[in-house]
């Protein structure tokens, strides 16, 4: 019989979904016999931070606001809370614990499926959970030897509490027992499993003696990769993306940096490295990789706004897998500067072709080479551009990439200073260390990049040099505060200012920098209210973000920056901006509504500005 699908009747925006369908949703939420309860908990002896674990690994008492399916689905949660409640006592050392749970003053292991309840039923949760246990007597069987590798961070049984005296948690066995298995595999040992595990608990003396037993096997070399699944990809490709060599030393770390690999080539829905059952006789464990394909093409298209800057929107185009080894070309279209009155010769024009060939000499290498055209208005300069570069991404490990190539660009500037060609051979060069846990969101971690790019003017004939650092930290307080901060300097040495193309020169101000002013409307204060780029940049941003719950948040923050020209910025030169925001958290990042004043304000300068975009300011 042919399974039939029905028909698609929503989308998706930014990962919010518009006119779902609900039926199958509210065909799943009928019950045929709802049965309201109402719970009541007596944990006395038990700590706060105890009692609350109690109530929370309770099915009856989360979910008490929903009626049960019937009798037998009340009961059926009372049982399994029995269970579900010894666990998390057990979690916390406590191995002596009593559960009681009676439903209208019968416990629920005696209360028949079928039975008949007065209704609301009357639910009681009784906890008792006795004497704390500690460890006693502890022991690993086969414990894995010390690694000689300097970097291995590993964390060893004691430093998890595994150790005579500490408190017998369950928890602390099983991670336990999991960090020897761990040890074991980064020894090559890649078959290593848990064996007995013995667990004894004295309640006369309240005490826990553990017995680990760990069966490490064989140790193993990886052996031949195979790929399945490929229709466009070619296999022996993706086998050399991985970097497994047949005799290389078995390594989780080698696994898990091949699934990156393979994950950063963007052509694949799905990746398993699924290793054979057993080593083979001659030490060796075959690998076979297991793919599926994602469409070849891909589109997409996103809009910002600006109350200063006017609204913007921009797409893309991409093809992926052009010649079968996870080529990819992506084609860029923006349209900015919108505002009312509509004039459009004051929009700003972006087109641009980027293509990357994964791969490059080595698996973690990619060959990008890009061409792009714009026509931008700014408040300071007016630029027509061609560009075009070349250059690799290295991914050196997963939190370091370093990058570097030469680019050419032919403008044309006009500004205070005139009309002017500029033509430039560039080098470039950079690397960034990221170890956010959240890209487009973060709570935790560092972002530090660094880049120079030293370039020669052929109309002009001179050599000139840009070197730019910016570092982004993030600190959560609890659940629902993140402080974040941001500071970024920058630098240009060359000839005087009006030798210099003004993209290479600094100005500060927008959504990305100082929030309350014009894009890039922050630079050097000349005469007759004329603004030049600088030489000397420094930015900074400190942010406040709470959130309220799932789906909303606010933020508070306060952006600084000051351009110089030929000397550092001074205090006297700094330009503040305020603000608040609000946050709507989607799949892609959060959506955001920024509001900012500028607090030393400028003639010509806004009075606010709103900012609309997606992603966090930084």
């Amino acid at each position: 019989m042919a399974a039939t699908v029905p028909p698609v009747s929503g989308f998706e925006f930014f990962g919010i979904k518009l006119f779902e369908d609900q039926s199958e949703k509210d065909a799943d939420a009928v019950i045929a016999d709802p049965v309201s309860y109402s719970v009541t908990f007596n944990t006395s002896g038990a700590e706060k931070d105890i009692a609350d674990i109690i109530r929370n690994s309770s099915d009856l008492g989360v979910g008490q606001n929903e009626p049960a399916s019937g009798v037998a689905g009340l009961v059926a949660k009372a049982r399994g809370d029995y269970r579900r409640i010894l666990g998390s006592l057990y979690d916390q050392g406590y191995y002596g614990g009593t559960v009681s749970i009676t439903l209208n003053g019968v416990e629920a292991a005696k209360v028949a499926p079928d039975a008949k309840m007065t209704r609301p039923v009357a639910v009681a949760i009784a906890v008792n959970p006795g004497p704390l246990f500690h460890f006693r007597n502890v022991s690993i069987v086969n414990r894995a030897p010390a690694s000689g590798d300097p970097n291995d961070r590993s964390p060893t049984p004691e430093s998890l509490g595994f150790v005579m005296g500490g408190v017998a948690r369950g928890t602390i066995v099983l991670r336990a027992e999991q960090a020897q298995i761990e040890a074991w595999r980064r020894l090559s040992y890649a078959k290593a499993a848990a064996g007995e595990r013995k667990v004894v608990a004295d309640h006369r003396a309240n005490a826990l003696d553990v017995v680990i037993t760990i069966d490490p096997g064989r140790q193993a070399a990886f052996g031949e990769v195979t790929v399945t699944g490929t229709e466009r990809m070619d296999p022996e490709f993706v086998r050399q993306q991985t970097g497994l060599a047949v005799g290389e030393p078995f390594s989780p770390d080698a696994v898990s940096r091949a699934q990156k690999r393979l994950a950063r080539l963007e052509v694949f829905r799905s990746i398993r490295l699924e290793a054979a059952e057993s080593i083979g006789i001659d030490g060796l464990l075959p690998y076979n990789i297991i793919v599926q394909e994602q469409a070849l093409h891909r589109f997409g298209a996103g809009a910002t706004f600006s109350t200063v800057d006017g609204l913007g929107f921009e797409g893309f185009w991409l093809k992926r897998n052009l010649f079968g080894r996870a080529e990819r070309i992506r084609l860029d279209a923006k349209v900015a500067g919108i505002a009312f009155p509509i004039n459009t010769a004051q929009f700003d024009y972006a087109f641009g072709g980027t293509f990357t060939k994964p791969g490059f000499l080595t698996p973690d290498t990619d060959l990008i080479a890009a061409v792009s055209a714009e026509r931008t208005f700014l408040d300071n300069y007016t630029e027509t551009s061609l560009t075009a570069r070349a250059g690799l991404t290295h991914y050196l490990s997963d939190e370091i990439t370093l990058e570097g190539g030469l680019a050419y660009k032919r403008a044309r500037f006009d500004d205070d200073f005139g009309t002017r060609d500029f033509s430039t051979l560039s080098a470039y060069g950079g690397g960034t260390f990221d170890n956010r846990d959240d890209k487009t969101d973060a709570h935790s971690g560092w972002y530090l990049n660094g880049r120079v790019e030293p370039f020669y003017d052929l109309n002009y004939g001179v050599f000139a040099a840009q070197t730019m650092a910016e570092a982004r930290t993030y600190f959560a307080l609890g659940d629902s505060i993140v402080l974040a901060g941001r500071v970024k300097a920058g630098l240009v040495v060359g000839p005087s200012l009006a030798e210099i193309p003004p993209d290479k020169l600094f100005f500060a101000g927008g959504g990305g920098s100082v929030r309350g002013y014009g894009f890039r409307s922050i630079g050097v204060d000349g005469p007759n209210g004329t603004t030049t780029g600088g030489r000397y940049l420094l930015e900074g941003s400190v942010e406040a973000r709470y959130r309220f719950n799932n789906d909303f948040g606010a933020v508070a923050f306060v952006d600084g920056g000051y351009v110089a020209a030929d000397t550092f910025p001074d205090i006297s030169q700094l330009r503040l901006g305020a603000g608040v925001g609000l946050r709507y958290y989607t799949g892609l990042g959060p959506l955001r509504l920024d509001v900012a004043i500028p607090l030393n304000k400028r003639s010509g300068d806004p009075n606010y500005a709103l900012y609309l975009g997606i992603g966090q300011a930084f």
